[in-house]
Parts: structure tokens; sequence; C-alpha cells
């Protein structure tokens, strides 16, 4: 099956840890899309889409504290919009959890497009900002204390 997020250098917003963990959130998508073209069960899908949730969890907590530290000025506008796709993430897991939902090709569409428009323009503004105003490893001391609760696989400085 052909990848539904074709990831490209081109996405890259100048900031390697918020990049990497992109390419993260576009491999859990790929992986979702696969197993849903291979008519899994909902038992091998779930585990997929819980990992993609709490990945852009850890990963939106990353970028808000980045946003914090270095004082963007659209840094609530922003966090609006992971906290309106991180409800409708859990909306969807709560219907799941009462056999309510399902995983489909709508819902995948769906999230591809809110992650590669959001990681071309929100996220690519405030990287612009953030390289703008010298932002980068340097700041890990005041990010590392904000992300002490999350998850550990990825790498935060």
């Amino acid at each position: 099956m052909t990848e539904l997020f074709a990831w490209s250098e081109t996405l890259n917003v100048g900031i390697q840890e918020v990049d990497e963990q992109h390419r993260a959130l576009s491999d859990h998508l790929n992986a979702l899309a696969e197993a849903v073209g291979a008519n899994s069960e909902m038992a091998a899908l779930r585990p997929i889409l819980d990992d993609l949730a709490d990945d852009a969890r850890t990963h939106f907590a990353l970028e808000e504290s980045l946003m914090r530290v270095s004082n963007y000025p659209e840094f609530q506008a922003h966090k609006q919009l992971h906290e309106a796709l991180m409800g409708q993430m859990l909306a969807l897991q709560e219907r799941l959890d009462r056999g309510e939902g399902t995983i489909n090709f709508e819902l995948l569409h769906f999230l591809k497009v809110w992650l590669s428009n959001h990681i071309d323009e929100a996220d690519r503004r405030f990287g612009a900002y953030f390289l703008s105003i010298g932002g980068s490893s340097g700041w890990a001391p005041q990010v590392a204390s904000s992300m002490a609760t999350t998850r550990r696989r990825w790498k935060f400085w």
C-alpha cells in the first residue's frame, strides 16, 4: 500500500526534535492506514491509534514548552489547535471504548489533512519565530523540566 502521509524534508520546520517527532507521527499515521487497508480487526487498530494519540500529546507538550520559554506571541492560538485535536481524539477513543466508533479511511484522511496543514502553517510559523530569536537546544534546561512527566522514548536534547 502507498503511504498515506509521504514525509518530505520540505515539511521540516527547522527544530530538530520537532521535525523528528513530526516524522514519527507521520509513521504512526501510515501504520494505521496500512492496518485499515489490510482490513485489520479493531484489536490491531486500536493500539496504533492510541500510540498516535499518546505521541501527539507528548509532541504538543514539547512544542508548547518551547513556545512558553520563547514567549511565542501566537502561543494561545496554537495551543487551542492542539487542544481541539486532542479533544477529538479523546472523543473517538471514548466512542471506540463503547463500541460505537470505527477507524476508517475518512478518519485517516482527516488526520492526514490536519497534520499536514498544521505542520505547514502553524508549526512552520513557530519554527521561523523560534529560529529568528536564536532558539536552539540551548533552551533545553527550561524545556526539559516542563517535559519531566512525558514519555521518555523521544529525545529531548
